[in-house]
């Protein structure tokens, strides 16, 4: 994976009625007002408040487990809760944590925004929540610097907005809920990518495989480790 990749994967109930629910994807206007100026409007109520703080009961383990084998989108899905603009927006923040190298696809190509939606609809609640408030607030934030959605913004503006809130350390306290938000989503990302086919083969996982014969640990990784050892018969 590349750099910035590595560096941005790594650093119940029914679903809430919040601002972001009110977000129809395929309309350019609300009542007259223009999506753009609508969320310059939204800028007067503190972008804090759409984003709710992180939810408890989703687990990116559970999410793993549920996912497992997922494919690569085969251009059939039928999204479940996720509106046509959201969905465009989780594909770029998708593809910005794990984007494709030399040793794999991007997750996209692992079929991670489908199981980012398949898991919002089913865990629904707070979770789905938390996203789409945090997606609001990137869409806010990213019209009020740089005049366009975050999905439209320049691959530089978007690792600027990103850089705000992917490292926790850094962040400053009025962004706790963003940073929360992206701490979920990026564990959503991580969890389908390496549940999917393709993760696995990225990883590489090689248990569960017959060898004809068992010449032990690797001299280079019992000297890593400090240790000693030979072949076992």
């Amino acid at each position: 994976m590349t750099e910035s990749g590595n560096e941005l994967r790594n650093a119940n109930a029914k679903p809430e009625t919040t601002a972001c629910d009110e977000r129809s994807s395929n309309q350019e206007s609300r009542g007259g007002m223009r999506r753009r100026d609508w969320l310059k409007a939204m800028t007067a109520v503190p972008a804090a408040a759409l984003v709710p703080g992180p939810a408890t009961r989703a687990t990116e383990p559970a999410a793993a487990k549920r996912a497992e084998g997922n494919q690569p989108a085969s251009g059939t899905y039928q999204r479940k809760v996720l509106d046509e603009h959201e969905w465009k927006t989780i594909r770029v923040l998708s593809d910005l944590i794990i984007p494709a190298d030399e040793r794999s696809g991007s997750a996209t190509q692992a079929g991670v925004p489908e199981f980012i939606d398949d898991w919002l609809d089913f865990q629904g609640g707070t979770l789905l929540a938390e996203i789409r408030g945090g997606l609001t607030w990137l869409d806010m934030e990213c019209n009020r610097h740089f005049n366009h959605d975050f999905a439209d913004c320049s691959e530089a503006q978007q690792k600027q907005m990103l850089d705000r809130i992917a490292y926790p350390k850094k962040a400053a306290p009025e962004d706790a809920n963003a940073v929360a938000f992206f701490n979920r989503l990026r564990g959503l990302v991580v969890s389908g990518f390496f549940s999917s086919k393709m993760g696995v083969e990225d990883l590489p996982y090689l248990g569960n495989t017959m060898v004809a014969e068992w010449h032990g640990c690797p001299p280079e990784v019992l000297a890593k480790l400090g240790l000693k050892g030979g072949p076992t018969k």
